[in-house]
């Protein structure tokens, strides 16, 4: 596994090795050691599974302490554009985002650490996406920023993305309670 520094430090995209031939592939998608070594000292607690049909947008969530998560994503069918927002208040990078495309075809995973919403965007016909957390899902501590507030500027790659409720009534960054 290669494990890559984005624009901001703690979000990480790992690159697996992937080993295939004629029959298909094979890879890891998480080894404990391999991910200590590499500075991602987690415990993980709870996997996710969602499947989402094109144009759907699904962000930008969190949970507040003390359920805080980190997150290990990844698409086994289809593709996605995955954004990290940094939200941790004293943070130099506050308010500022990264954004990875992750589909079956490259195989990429993001790790999203405590204190950074979460978001993605499907692209293909449907993506099937999945995540580690590191902590359980607690409703009374979900949190969430619109997905196109205009202080985060998300280069989001549809214009026009379809909402949960929820989402639609996401506050602004500024109104957010952490």
């Amino acid at each position: 596994m290669r494990f890559i520094e984005t624009a901001i430090s703690e979000v990480i995209i790992i690159e697996p090795k992937v080993f295939g031939d004629e029959r298909g592939y094979f890879l890891e998608t998480y080894k404990k050691d391999l991910f200590f070594e590499n500075g991602i000292n987690v415990e993980f607690v709870q996997d996710n599974f969602s499947y989402s049909k094109k144009g759907i947008l699904r962000g930008i969530h969190f949970q507040a302490s003390p359920f805080a998560q980190d997150k290990l994503v990844r698409v086994a069918e289809g593709e996605v554009f995955d954004v990290a927002v940094d939200l941790r208040i004293a943070s130099p990078t506050f308010g500022m985002w990264v954004g990875e495309y992750l589909s079956e075809t490259n195989k990429k995973m993001l790790f999203i650490p405590k204190g950074f919403g979460h978001g993605f965007c499907v692209i293909s016909d449907y993506a099937k996406f999945e995540y580690k957390c590191s902590n359980l899902y607690s409703p009374q501590h979900e949190r969430s920023v619109a997905w196109n507030d205009p202080q985060l500027a998300i280069d989001w790659p549809i214009a026009e993305p379809i909402l949960s409720e929820k989402d639609k009534l996401a506050p602004l960054l500024s109104d957010t309670k952490f």
